[in-house]
């Protein structure tokens, strides 16, 4: 059994196509087997809803009078520092910019109550942002120093891009150490006294196509509640990671570089969100549908989150130090359960990410589709597998010489 992208579209288009969210699709193929649900599907949606901190906005902000050159010279929306390198009216902000004046981890721990993230989620929210920008001025652009009110309506394009969304996988954080730590993954009690992790398991996309069958450059996708496209494989894309016996990565793997029209979007799937002692950082709704091209893309969408396996990772020591150590592996579906066992100890656990959330996201964009809204793109290049031999790196340090 084949099937191809443009005879599922036309499915769409006729409104004949049959599409289940990765969480029915569990029980559809054990009820049918995985020929015949193979040969009535023709689309599993996916999703995810978690903190993203590789991802930003770019846009241009149109030529005041007098002309001025933000390229060189010093830029801020909400005082938030926004990055004015690029062009004399183009500016990125990221998820992670702060206020100058933010205490930061001064006071420990800082409590980072706004940043990049929230500014992209109130400029998205169709809110006014306040823009400051002092510049060097030159004979094309002389203005010197612009203060004004932009407007996502009124500015001209406004991107979401994201360099690294989506992860394949991922750590599941505890802390051996005798005091209290705040990190990306969470507020971590002391002496193993909880785990958090941050993935939607079964629901999420690259789980749902470990080897990356459909998932590829120019795969259309729902991004921030409006529509997005995958630009390239994530930064620290690591398909060399290793797998369990159904091809389910037990680290960290595979990535996704996002871009989409921020005009498109919508506030409560891009959420401006602070870490305690860590920083800001941007909650980012992704839903990317799974093509049923064969029956071997079917069973790859029947993962279930006891298939899932993710390493305990102590994070007040090994993770900071990069010592490659493993405390545990467990199952989301064991994380899911509330706690779990490690040591003779009953440890609580909690995620980071909304499986309720993503599978908001799965639904609607099972609507989308259904209702001829969102076709399925032809991806113009796969992302690097296996065969690549593509890993993530450490940074090679080397001396700085004068």
């Amino acid at each position: 059994m084949s099937k191809t992208i443009e005879e599922i579209n036309d499915r769409i288009r006729r409104g004949e196509a049959v599409v289940v969210n990765a969480e029915e699709i569990i029980a559809i193929a054990k009820e049918k087997g995985i020929k015949k649900a193979a040969q009535e599907v023709d689309v599993v949606t996916t999703g995810t809803f978690g903190p993203m901190c590789s991802s930003a906005a770019y846009f241009n902000i149109g030529h005041s009078n007098p002309r001025i050159k933000l390229g060189g010279g010093r830029a801020y929306l909400n005082d938030v520092n926004a990055y004015a390198g690029l062009a004399a009216t183009d500016l990125l902000i990221g998820a992670n910019a702060l206020p100058d004046d933010d205490p930061r981890n001064r006071i420990y721990p800082g409590e980072f109550n706004y940043g990049g993230g929230h500014v992209i989620e109130e400029l998205v929210a169709g809110k006014d942002i306040r823009l400051s920008v002092t510049a060097y001025g030159t004979d094309c652009y002389p203005r010197k120093k612009l203060e004004t009110l932009i407007n996502i309506k009124d500015i001209n394009e406004a991107v979401l891009f994201n360099p690294r969304n989506v992860y394949q996988n991922y750590n599941a954080a505890i802390n051996v150490s005798g005091k209290v730590i705040y990190t990306y993954m969470g507020i971590l009690k002391p002496n193993m006294g909880n785990i958090n992790y941050s993935t939607s398991g079964q629901l999420s996309p690259l789980l749902n196509d470990p080897y990356y069958k459909t998932i590829g450059i120019g795969t259309k996708v729902f991004l921030g509640g409006g529509i997005g496209f995958v630009a390239w494989q994530g930064t620290q894309h690591n398909p060399s990671a290793p797998r369990n016996e159904k091809g389910v990565p037990t680290r960290g793997s595979g990535t996704l570089a996002l871009i989409g029209d921020l005009k498109q979007m919508r506030p409560e799937w891009l959420r401006g969100t602070s870490m305690m002692g860590y920083g800001c950082t941007l909650t980012v709704g992704v839903g990317v549908p799974i093509p049923i091209l064969s029956e071997e893309i079917l069973e790859y969408t029947t993962v279930t989150d006891a298939d899932i396996i993710a390493p305990v990772i102590d994070y007040s020591s090994d993770y900071p130090n990069m010592v490659a150590n493993i405390i545990a592996e467990v199952s989301y579906a064991d994380l899911k359960s509330g706690k779990i066992e490690i040591g003779g100890k009953q440890i609580p656990t909690a995620s980071l990410s909304s499986y309720s959330r993503a599978l908001i996201i799965a639904d609607t964009l099972k609507e989308w589709i259904e209702s001829g809204r969102f076709l399925l793109t032809e991806p113009v290049e796969s992302l690097p597998g296996i065969e690549s031999g593509l890993k993530t790196k450490p940074l090679k340090e080397r001396p700085v010489t004068e």
